[in-house]
């Protein structure tokens, strides 16, 4: 007993001198706060940095192009100055910073195509710091997730097919269905490798489909056997087409053969025009459009022109024109609807899309509230927009929210065209060009020339009906022929 607690003494004691030396040699090593120092400081791990990621800058964007940087590495930047330019689906937009800093660094240069949302396109430190010593992510943090199915790993074609390719199961004449020899020459499939199960040993369209479940990995493609074409190896000679097989009429298009039969060349497509065909495939296919036409007599818009002239007063046909679609709006607010998931919604005022045609695409400004302004001002606003329009300067909001569409192509020489709706509108008015007509003046029976514009209204069958458009046709007709109407609606 007495030994054991001479122990503990003696083990406390040494506890005690040990933590004293501990103290002792904490406190006259100092050199430890600097390696700390040392360790958290920018030379060993770099400046934090501010993100700047690729924005949405319209509700339907999904990727942009980097027109212009108009910021510098190494130049201050402030709340509210513009760091670049990016090309939208409908614009150029310029974008904004959000927070005071300096640009340290430029990710994604200028003319950079199809950024992904998300995507890092630069860097910024806080002031007062180091922007030479930003922080750079990896390659993979600076990419955004991919989600899409394209994008998923691809397995290995050893892994999905076996190993020994099947043997040969027929030993006559071949016999092939239209459908299964389609599979099998589309694949490069030798037919003698199917088993038949139809009558008289015929290869059917199930037979070429379970081959080419089993079948060993197709054979390569035109783009990735060109290149071998040009080695110097020489290769034995092509086997022979299997009895029965066709040959590929015409030949398979091989890009980058000038001259050669099937050869293409591939355009790049905006970010505006992918938008656009994804625009007019949901029209057509979700939409269904009914279409109905209707001639005005535009004597007395051209005769109201005339005189405006002479008064220094410039405005044009489709400026009265969308004074008069605006006007029949307000008249038929029924015809003023867009279509929601649910179903129809009422909208309470009244913004005409203009269809311009640029370099990049068609895009529809707005003006807005039409009805409740005059055709000069009308025509101001509608020249402001289309000259934006062209230049890529258009605001979301010149563009997002319409409620009707016109489609003027009379100036191009065409008499007559069916539009397809911008969704979720419901209606869009094809204009065409203005002709002269004799027709029998029912007063007195005599002929008179008419100058007669052909105007086709496409609306949607869930929302106007052919009776609601016919009506509405014919409000606007009488608007168009009498123009005092439209100031006294």
């Amino acid at each position: 007993m007495a030994a054991s607690l001479r122990l503990g003494r003696q083990g406390i004691l040494f506890g005690l001198r040990l933590s004293n030396f501990n103290t002792c040699v904490w406190a006259t090593h100092p050199w430890q706060e600097h390696v700390r120092h040392l360790f958290r400081s920018p030379w060993i791990l770099g400046v934090s940095p501010v993100k700047v990621q690729m924005p949405a800058l319209s509700p339907t964007m999904e990727e942009g192009n980097i027109v212009k940087w108009l910021k510098k590495e190494g130049e201050a930047v402030a709340a509210g100055d513009a760091l670049c330019e990016i090309e939208t689906d409908k614009a150029v937009v310029t974008l904004e910073s959000n927070d005071d800093g300096i640009m340290a660094k430029i990710l994604m240069e200028e003319g950079s195509r199809n950024v992904r949302l998300g995507t890092l396109i630069a860097l910024m430190v806080e002031e007062g710091q180091d922007w030479k010593q930003v922080e750079i992510p990896s390659p993979d943090a600076a990419a955004p997730p991919a989600t899409d199915a394209a994008t998923a790993p691809v397995v290995p074609p050893a892994a999905a097919f076996p190993a020994t390719p099947p043997k040969p199961a027929t030993s006559g004449p071949l016999r092939l269905s239209p459908a299964a020899r389609h599979i099998l020459d589309t694949h490069g499939i030798d037919p003698t490798l199917a088993t038949p199960t139809g009558p008289r040993g015929l290869i059917t369209k199930e037979d070429a489909l379970n081959l080419l479940k089993t079948s060993p990995a197709p054979k390569a493609s035109p783009a990735m056997a060109a290149p071998a074409a040009l080695s110097p190896v020489l290769t034995p000679a092509a086997a022979p087409p299997p009895p029965g097989s066709r040959p590929n009429i015409p030949p398979l298009s091989v890009p980058g053969k000038p001259g050669a039969p099937g050869t293409f060349t591939e355009i790049p497509a905006t970010n505006v025009r992918r938008v656009i065909a994804q625009r007019l495939t949901q029209s057509k296919t979700t939409i269904p459009h009914a279409y109905a036409s209707v001639d005005c007599d535009m004597a007395a818009v051209m005769h109201l022109r005339k005189d405006l002239a002479k008064e220094q007063i410039k405005v044009s046909v489709n400026d009265f024109i969308i004074k008069a679609a605006a006007v029949t709006l307000k008249e038929m607010p029924e015809v003023n609807v867009t279509w929601s998931g649910d179903g129809p919604r009422a909208l309470d005022s009244i913004h005409i899309s203009i269809a311009v045609a640029t370099d990049k695409g068609l895009i529809t400004p707005i003006i807005k509230d039409a009805a409740n302004k005059g055709v000069q001002e009308i025509s101001a606003n509608a020249k402001a927009l289309a000259q934006k329009a062209r230049d890529g300067k258009l605001l979301p909001e010149e563009y997002q929210g319409g409620s009707f569409s016109i489609s003027n192509l009379g100036m191009f020489g065409i008499s007559g065209f069916s539009a397809v709706i911008n969704p979720p509108q419901a209606c869009i008015l094809a204009i065409g060009t203005s002709r002269s007509e004799l027709r029998l003046c029912e007063d007195d029976q005599t002929l008179r020339t008419h100058q007669l514009m052909t105007v086709t209204l496409s609306s949607d069958g869930r929302l106007v009906d052919d009776e609601l458009a016919s009506r509405f046709l014919d409000k606007f007709r009488g608007n168009l022929e009498k123009p005092q109407r439209m100031a006294l609606a």
